[in-house]
């Protein structure tokens, strides 16, 4: 079992290296200097594990390196400037032209444009699959085929994968997978304890955890995350300053307190809007009620604040008038994991003549949870509700 509090507070801070200091300091320097050519040479063969430069490696990433890795059971894990340049470094570093690529469906809108519009420019094919059925993903196998992308739950309509049995499929066929755990997070799922190769995060979510960080992690074998270091990593240099490390390191000490919090709020205000006339639909991995429960009960310990409710509403200006009323508790933003409750509905995707490219109809919102109270929440909906009757 994971010593939670030691990777989150101890682990990789070697106080002796900066004259005691209890918090890590900001190593801001671009640059490192040798004192013989033989140390300059065996740093540069081995820069991942040296510090050159800092488009390689820094002392304060090397220590948010150090506590990720540990946190997702990896040997070895990689920082990047953001969440989407962790995603396309770990895909682009592991397919070529003439490879093909099995992607669940609906993933991260990015994950689909690199799939689908990036690598599609370089003869990389690809197949979208329901990655809830096994034989769905199976039947997609060819013989080119080098990469399966998992996103499990995605963050959306959450659907989940069988993480063993994809994990033990793709061993069978010499195929690499990738998954974006972001929604879980480390405390609450590890994918390669179930034979995952490679797991991303979007790190601006619950890793930071205060919504003032862009970032990025990449976790993986020694060997891979090596290949991913001098290949993809130094070559794009979309690398993460530290600065930002160093926010990450702060906002990483409360991430067991924060999840706990936000994930007994999000339970109860399930809980209790499910007993509203106005709701059509909840869809939470957690809920007894949805779909995939029992997978959900089995590769997590947890499910955090991200939900989304299928509202009874019959036209697109009652939800705009709806979501417009709580914009000043649930703010109408992207991204999500941070310390304040938010609201993306999709009715703004569509336009008033009711034309949309969403999948999703326009009575369709997706909520994250903060750290408020939830009789709070409770209150400010119980406000707004009656505006779709």
């Amino acid at each position: 079992m994971k010593d939670w509090t030691h990777i989150l507070n101890h682990l990789g801070e070697e106080r002796s290296n900066y004259y005691g200091a209890t918090v890590p300091p900001i190593i801001q320097s671009s640059n490192f200097a040798f004192d013989t050519v033989e140390d300059f040479r065996a740093a540069l063969a081995n820069e991942i594990d040296h510090h050159v430069y800092t488009r390689g490696n820094n002392p304060t990433t090397e220590i948010l390196r150090i506590k990720l890795a540990a946190l997702e059971g990896a040997e070895d894990a990689l920082v990047f400037g953001s969440g989407t340049a962790a995603l396309a470094a770990a895909i682009i570093g592991n397919v070529k032209a003439g490879d093909h690529i099995i992607c669940v469906n609906h993933p991260y809108a990015w994950t689909t444009k690199i799939v689908e519009g990036f690598l599609g420019r370089f003869g990389v094919e690809h197949t979208f699959v329901d990655g809830s059925s096994m034989t769905a993903i199976e039947a997609a196998i060819r013989p080119n085929t080098t990469l399966l992308i998992l996103e499990s739950p995605n963050s959306l309509t959450y659907e989940i994968q069988d993480l063993k049995a994809c994990a033990a499929l793709a061993k069978a066929h010499q195929i690499t997978t990738i998954i974006d755990n972001s929604y879980a997070s480390p405390y609450y799922q590890n994918p390669i304890d179930f034979g995952i190769d490679i797991v991303v995060h979007s790190g601006s979510k619950y890793l930071n955890g205060h919504s003032d960080v862009l970032f990025g992690v990449v976790c993986g074998s020694k060997q891979m995350m090596k290949q991913l270091f001098s290949g993809e990593f130094a070559t794009l240099g979309a690398v993460l300053s530290p600065h930002d490390a160093w926010l990450v390191i702060k906002g990483l000490r409360s991430l067991t307190t924060r999840l706990d919090r936000i994930s007994k709020t999000t339970l109860e205000v399930i809980d209790w809007l499910k007993q509203q006339p106005q709701v059509e639909k909840i869809l939470y991995p957690f809920d007894v009620d949805f779909p995939q429960y029992e997978l959900a009960r089995q590769q997590m310990r947890g499910a955090g604040g991200l939900f989304s409710v299928v509202f009874k509403a019959d036209s697109i200006a009652k939800m705009e008038q709806f979501c417009d009323a709580l914009s000043n508790t649930f703010l109408m933003a992207v991204s999500w994991g941070g310390y304040k409750a938010l609201q993306v509905p999709t009715c703004v995707f569509y336009d008033q003549n009711g034309t949309s490219g969403s999948h999703l109809p326009f009575t369709f919102v997706r909520y994250c949870i903060g750290l408020e109270e939830a009789s709070y929440l409770i209150d400010k909906w119980k406000e707004a509700l009656p505006l779709l009757d």
